[in-house]
């Protein structure tokens, strides 16, 4: 050992502190080369505050950038930057922090950094030490921006390091690797760029490799939106998302409390799920002082919203050493919440100001929203001004324009399911809603009675299926209905008469109705099929069935069977019992088929057909 060469030992402790390193913090070898560069940037960085402070003579003229040379036929990786450099003191104090203070004082800082919240990002120590992944031997030489001597550090990550004398070195700090035999890839510049563009594509200095800049996309979300053009907000789009179009929304914002976060949030114009391409991976990238954290991360946004594409930049988070997880949970769980508020903020705010454009929104990503209702209490009523549905009144309405325009008296919002609007007009469940001039609105998807039986109420209106046995409807002013409740084509039938239809009709069908009893909301079908249960409703039933692929499902609902006492066919099925039981008792099975039909539930087919055939035979015969 010279005067001017210093070997030192690592402590006992040491060596198991770099196994623990090299073999077990790190999930994946590639993260070496991010940490590298992110020292790198750090170094540029630092040369740059440094030199608004005090001018910089020495190498003034040499450009801020990080230069990476792939030799594949030596195996090495260089990355060099012509950052602030390091005295030999600070190399000393820089690279042999695990060296010199011994694994228990090593863990204890990690633990108070992390107490503190301090990110270690561009700090060298344990992110450099990542390199002996790939490394047998790293060399380190450096010199510092003042003009002092050069050094150089050198290791294979066993017993030993030294520092020595280094002579003919720019400002900044080269690093050196000889590659293991089983990291020869790492010499490529084909894998090198590949990296760079997956963790490192927006650190704000250039990268060259081989002579080429990887990192030509910039990291617009730190910048003021004023600053951004339409175009570079598109292309930003188009690299961050892998996409061909034009993005439907865009959402930029930056907040400083409670954290500081940087965001650019874009809403495709393709939902891939229903084209039929799997479920889709989240969408948005996490960063942390424009250095990649967690790609298409899980934890910060729900999952509900996991067809934005994107990126979070945020500084105050913790990470643990390796950067690969988040540390602090509850940290994360803010996060979360402010993004996720910020978002539907943005979408109410959206709906508000080009309703047109909404639409769109909500034909494409619609299922969205009733998942984040259905699966995330903690913003289902957010979530729920956002629905739209179309309705007796209006082509596409929200909650919101329901209860303005409601009836004087009326506390309930209601709904009801089925294939179509024109379905649905043409049911019996909308009669008295439309004679009595009360809002109901349509849900045309299977799920959508989930969704609306699920958030239960909104803004302290029940939300109800019109196809509840214990519907109640508010009396209204139009004047339209006839004593006695709902209107109807004709007289009805006395009370004693339409009682003992409702027996005989009752033993006609046995099981299959829990009752038969006079409808008061019947206005001009002969009958309606409700279920008995208030809760599980014919739509109900109908995605349960859908959901569980068992057609015999829907069948094992308690139902009523409500008929009209008003209506021609139920006067002359009244009659019909008593001159010919056979042939009211295959009307009466024509009947609740018939309301089975409108109720959207399975009936069986073949019965149905073959009763067709005889009732269209006795009528021929009565021609």
């Amino acid at each position: 050992m010279t005067e001017q060469t210093i070997t030192r030992e690592f402590q006992a402790e040491t060596r198991k502190v770099l196994d623990i390193v090299i073999h077990s913090l790190y999930t994946e070898r590639d993260i070496f080369v991010r940490e590298l560069i992110s020292n790198s940037a750090d170094a540029l960085e630092k040369f740059r505050h440094q030199s608004l402070v005090e001018k910089a003579e020495f190498d003034a003229h040499v450009p801020l950038e990080i230069t990476i040379d792939c030799d594949d036929k030596r195996h090495t990786l260089t990355i060099t930057d012509t950052g602030i450099g390091m005295t030999r003191e600070e190399l000393e104090v820089n690279l042999g922090t695990i060296a010199h203070s011994g694994s228990g004082e090593f863990w204890t800082r990690l633990a108070e950094a992390a107490r503190k919240d301090v990110s270690i990002i561009g700090q060298f120590g344990v992110g450099f030490y990542s390199a002996f992944m790939a490394a047998k031997k790293i060399r380190v030489q450096t010199r510092s921006w003042d003009g002092g001597e050069g050094h150089e550090w050198e290791s294979d990550g066993g017993g030993t390091y030294t520092i020595r004398p280094c002579e003919g070195l720019h400002r900044g700090t080269k690093v050196i690797l000889e590659l293991k035999d089983d990291a020869h890839e790492y010499a490529s510049k084909f894998t090198i760029e590949r990296i760079i563009k997956q963790y490192s594509s927006f650190v704000p200095f250039p990268i060259i490799v081989e002579g080429k800049k990887v990192n030509t996309v910039q990291a617009i979300w730190s910048r003021s939106k004023n600053e951004i053009s339409e175009e570079e907000y598109t292309e930003f789009y188009k690299y961050i998302g892998n996409a061909v179009d034009d993005p439907l929304y865009r959402l930029h914002f930056s907040t400083d409390a409670p954290l500081s976060i940087n965001a650019l949030l874009y809403v495709p114009r393709e939902n891939f799920e229903v084209l039929g391409m799997g479920r889709m991976q989240p969408g948005v990238n996490l960063y942390c002082q424009k250095v990649l954290i967690d790609q298409h991360s899980e934890n910060i946004l729900p999952e509900w919203l996991r067809f934005l594409k994107g990126v979070v930049d945020s500084e105050d988070l913790p990470l643990n050493i390796s950067r690969q997880a988040l540390q602090d949970n509850a940290l994360v769980h803010k996060l979360r919440k402010v993004l996720t508020r910020r978002c539907i903020k943005f979408l109410n705010e959206q709906a508000a100001e080009d309703p047109e454009k909404y639409r769109t929104f909500w034909e494409t990503f619609g299922i969205f929203i009733k998942e984040g209702i259905t699966t995330d209490f903690e913003y289902r009523d957010d979530l729920a001004g956002l629905l739209r549905f179309a309705s007796s009144k209006g082509d596409l309405v929200s909650l919101p324009q329901y209860i303005e325009r409601m009836k004087e008296g009326q506390d309930t919002i209601y709904y009801i399911n089925g294939p179509s609007r024109e379905a649905l007009e043409m049911g019996p469940y909308v009669e008295l809603f439309r004679q009595r001039d009360i809002e109901i609105l349509f849900t045309l998807e299977p799920i959508d009675d989930f969704v609306l039986n699920h958030l239960g109420e909104f803004q302290g209106k029940k939300l109800v299926s019109a196809d509840r046995a214990d519907l109640k409807l508010p009396e209204t002013t139009t004047g339209q209905e006839k004593d006695g409740g709902a209107a109807g084509p004709g007289e009805s039938l006395p009370a004693e008469e339409a009682g003992a239809l409702c027996t005989f009709i009752k033993d006609a069908l046995g099981d299959r109705v829990n009752e038969v009893i006079i409808s008061t909301r019947l206005v001009d079908s002969p009958a309606m099929i409700v279920t008995a249960d208030g809760y599980l409703t014919s739509s109900m039933e109908r995605v349960l069935r859908a959901t569980s692929g068992d057609e015999h499902l829907a069948m094992s609902g308690k139902k009523n069977l409500e008929i009209n006492p008003a209506s021609s066919l139920i006067r002359k099925l009244s009659a019909l019992r008593d001159s010919d039981q056979d042939f009211a008792r295959d009307v009466t099975e024509q009947i609740y088929d018939n309301a089975m039909i409108q109720a959207g539930l399975p009936v069986d087919s073949q019965k149905m057909v073959s009763r067709n055939y005889r009732i269209l035979e006795r009528m021929a015969e009565e021609l």
